[in-house]
């Protein structure tokens, strides 16, 4: 067989190097153009792509993994960060943590608290991203009666809970001020225009710990695919095992919302391409999946970044033109079961 993962490193790789290289600029006469300058160069427009790069990597993995876990434990192609309603609770947690900021003045730069936890990078909208993943958590967890709850009923519990979310922060943007009611939008959109190179430790870790999890839980995520009542009989607590992998991909959810914003499609279309590709083997499956969510959101950026230059456009909105046709015609081409 094809060493699958193997071809996927290279393309990593090589997407790394292609999305630093590439821009745009104009000349007077000529116009827009794209070009590919000398990778040793030492200009910090390469250090700001590299640094936005790594952190649409970073992003787009923790995102695709996300997105695998909740549709191998649920066994439902529709579990997401999204319509589980994490990355909605996230959301309302940034927002309302930006809005904090602005009418009251909380600035990490302070004393206390705040200045101990900006040593680990930890802003006022990091920290409410995170505090909204864990309410949204709870919350669907409550609503689908607990661990034992089947996967349709915390579905429906995290749609319902990702509804309710959106709607406070349409509410939020529609009585702020027009100044920041457009800054939360743009946000909500998902975008990496302001990102910057402290923000890859406010993902690195968290996405690298949750990596570790799910290859150490890589065979039970194998068996639950096979069916919930085989995993119980073979005496694992799947029950336990929801909660704990559910906790540990909000928390890493919060993390990457709080620095890119909502970014959807990602965890929805990446784990079915690479599971009609690789199989459900979870073991090959996760790190490939991975690297395939880093390569997307990358490329995704770099054409956010560069067709309507100079404006930028959200990335948010460049996931969902490119993922829902492809999405659609993998469905149509396709006989094979996703999930």
């Amino acid at each position: 067989m094809f060493p699958v993962s193997d071809f996927v490193y290279r393309i990593f790789l090589a997407v790394l190097i292609f999305c630093v290289l590439v821009g745009v600029f104009f000349l007077p006469v000529v116009g827009r153009t794209f070009y590919f300058p000398d990778i040793f160069s030492s200009s910090p427009i390469y250090i700001l792509r590299f640094n936005r790069t790594i952190i649409a990597m970073l992003a787009g993995g923790g995102l695709a993994i996300g997105g695998l876990v909740f549709q191998s434990l649920f066994r439902n192609p529709l579990a997401t960060p999204y319509t589980l309603g994490v990355a909605s609770g996230a959301s309302f947690g940034a927002a309302v943590s930006f809005q904090v900021t602005i009418y009251f003045g909380v600035v990490l730069s302070g004393n206390g608290v705040f200045a101990f936890l900006g040593y680990f990078g930890l802003s006022m909208v990091s920290i409410g991203a995170f505090v909204g993943a864990l309410l949204s958590t709870l919350v669907v967890f409550a609503l689908a009666r607990g661990k034992d709850a089947s996967s349709e009923q915390m579905l429906l519990a995290g749609v319902a809970v990702n509804f309710f979310f959106a709607s406070l922060i349409v509410l939020m943007q529609y009585i702020s001020a027009p100044h920041d009611a457009l800054q939360i939008l743009h946000w909500t959109m998902g975008e990496l225009q302001n990102a910057v190179i402290g923000d890859i430790w406010r993902i690195f870790p968290f996405v690298v710990i949750l990596l570790l999890v799910l290859m150490f839980f890589s065979r039970e995520l194998n068996v639950i695919v096979m069916g919930v009542e085989r995993a119980k009989s073979l005496g694992i607590d799947v029950g336990k095992l929801r909660i704990f992998l559910f906790m540990s991909v909000s928390i890493m959810i919060g993390a990457i919302v709080a620095v890119t914003g909502p970014i959807g499609f990602i965890g929805l279309m990446v784990p079915h391409i690479f599971r009609l590709v690789v199989g459900v083997n979870h073991r090959r499956l996760i790190p490939v999946t991975l690297l395939g969510g880093a390569i997307f959101l990358a490329i995704c950026d770099t054409i956010s970044r560069t067709i309507f230059y100079p404006t930028q456009l959200p990335v948010g909105i460049t996931t969902n033109l490119i993922g829902g046709p492809f999405f659609l015609w993998l469905l149509l081409k396709s006989e094979r079961r996703l999930v």
